[in-house]
């Protein structure tokens, strides 16, 4: 009796093949809705922008195929500019950051002077608009004739978005790092680890692991604002953009370096979104009446 049970094959049960199919009818039916739903949004959106008084002109002006094919060789040489702005300032920025949420979290009694200068620097770079930041960086740095500080406007640049975005990434690490539990602490010195030890390799660990998601979305939001150093005279793709349409009055080019840091900036969205429901997160309506489908 025991060996022709052991040899059945297991089999889903009657109820369990019922609520698979409903889920599939379900997940079809939610899949034709939102397609007809998106047609007809965007079916009225193009109604009404076609249908407009000034589209003729406006497409003239902002989507002109020929300026903008004129005008993508120099926007993407600037590009190139915003994207080494981006991964060197993001790369300075994080370590930074995350050195500077140790210091903040530290409850060192000897270490109060550097991590009250931590919280006020934070406080204040995170207090000012990151467009102020770049022109006092921008203008009054060179203004001190320093010989050993480099003056060029890509520099300058990079280095006022690093001084703002490290106040905003060391905030981020703080949040990671508070929000391991003491127990892990206590557990890490139970077993004979010191406090730096604890740190390297309990808590920055999870930490890290817990604010990813937030901390590429930080990544992602310095790499649209490196388009700023562009107000200090860096040739990056907005400047580009602008000096194509000086005396044209089209504003195509700017489409096109909009668009091109919207291709940059995408799959890390996406990244992020996939790291996201990999982990679970943003899943909490799936257990509630008309939430979706239960996972």
């Amino acid at each position: 009796m025991s060996d022709t049970a052991e040899a059945r094959p297991w089999s889903p049960s009657p109820l369990a093949l019922e609520r698979a199919a409903f889920r599939r009818a379900q997940r079809r039916r939610s899949g034709l809705v939102a397609l007809v739903s998106t047609a007809l949004v965007v079916t009225a959106v193009v109604l009404v922008v076609v249908g407009a008084p000034g589209w003729e002109r406006a497409r003239t002006a902002f989507f002109d195929p020929e300026n903008a094919w004129a005008a993508l060789p120099a926007i993407l040489e600037g590009l190139w500019l915003n994207l080494r702005v981006w991964v060197i300032a993001g790369t300075v920025g994080t370590l930074l950051g995350l050195g500077l949420a140790i210091l903040r979290t530290s409850r060192i009694p000897a270490l109060f002077p550097v991590r009250a200068l931590a919280i006020g620097y934070i406080d204040l770079f995170r207090g000012v608009p990151v467009l102020l930041v770049l022109y006092l960086v921008g203008f009054a740095l060179p203004a001190l004739r320093l010989e050993w500080l480099p003056t060029s406007s890509a520099f300058l640049g990079a280095l006022a978005i690093v001084l703002t975005y490290t106040a905003y990434l060391a905030e981020v690490f703080r949040a990671g790092i508070e929000s391991v539990h003491p127990s892990q602490v206590a557990a890490a010195r139970s077993l004979g680890l010191s406090r730096a030890q604890s740190m390297r390799t309990v808590v920055l660990p999870q930490a890290v692991r817990n604010v990813t998601a937030p901390l590429a979305n930080n990544l992602i939001s310095l790499q649209k604002d490196s388009g700023l150093i562009s107000v200090l005279g860096a040739v990056d793709a907005i400047r580009a953009a602008q000096i194509a349409t000086t005396g044209t009055y089209n504003f195509t080019p700017y489409v096109v370096a909009g668009l091109l840091f919207f291709l940059v900036s995408f799959p890390l969205t996406r990244a992020v979104d996939a790291y996201q429901r990999r982990r679970g997160w943003g899943r909490s309506l799936a257990t509630v009446t008309g939430g979706g489908d239960i996972r």
